[in-house]
């Protein structure tokens, strides 16, 4: 059996001099994307042995997004010095100031951050509506190409930014019949949010 790379983030590639909010620390996105590449490491080593296709290839783009956001926030979660998850069952944002609501549950707060994750480049990402608040963006890179499959590079965070956004910096999507109504960051907010860049690689 070929042994899966395993990927890691390169320290110097990180925004040092970027100031973070809520006591956040480069270290806790660095020890964060390393969980993501150590629990898809694992996974796709056991999946690779049975004789099955990758994680990242079996899921549709979607539950993959879904899935590595939850990862991530849960692993800030454990890293971070003030935020912890977001009790409430699709509540915003995803992470929040323990303590500030209470059973570290809340449908709609003010002070936390937002955590979202895409496989486009640049950090623009669709979110269910337009509102102040501190949004974590991590860009992802899946190799879907090399062959044989077993050979492709490992899944990585190519970008991350984190900055604060007001309902001003979004554009209103158009809604089908069947959709669901989505805001996304216009050209002035997306350029506000890749001034505060945390990892570039």
């Amino acid at each position: 059996m070929t042994d899966l790379a395993r990927a890691e983030p390169d320290p110097g590639r990180f925004n040092e001099k970027l100031a973070l909010p809520y006591e956040l620390r480069i270290r806790d996105f660095s020890s964060a994307m390393q969980d993501v590449y150590d629990f898809l490491h694992d996974v796709n080593t056991s999946l690779i042995k049975k004789g099955l296709k990758r994680f990242d290839d079996m899921l549709r783009p979607a539950a993959m997004s879904g899935l590595i956001s939850d990862l991530l926030t849960a692993s800030l979660a454990q890293h971070s010095r003030v935020l912890v998850e977001n009790r409430y069952h699709n509540g915003h944002p995803d992470l929040i100031v323990g303590g500030r609501y209470p059973s570290d549950a809340v449908q709609s707060g003010e002070h936390g951050v937002e955590v979202k994750t895409t496989r486009k480049a640049g950090g623009a990402v669709d979110t269910h509506g337009a509102r102040e608040q501190w949004m974590c963006v991590f860009v992802y890179r899946i190799d879907q190409e090399t062959q044989p499959a077993v050979a492709r590079a490992p899944t990585v965070f190519s970008e991350v930014y984190l900055g604060h956004v007001t309902v001003d910096d979004f554009r209103r999507n158009a809604r089908s019949e069947l959709g669901t109504r989505t805001a996304t960051l216009d050209r002035d907010g997306i350029a506000k949010l890749r001034q505060n860049w945390v990892y570039r690689a």
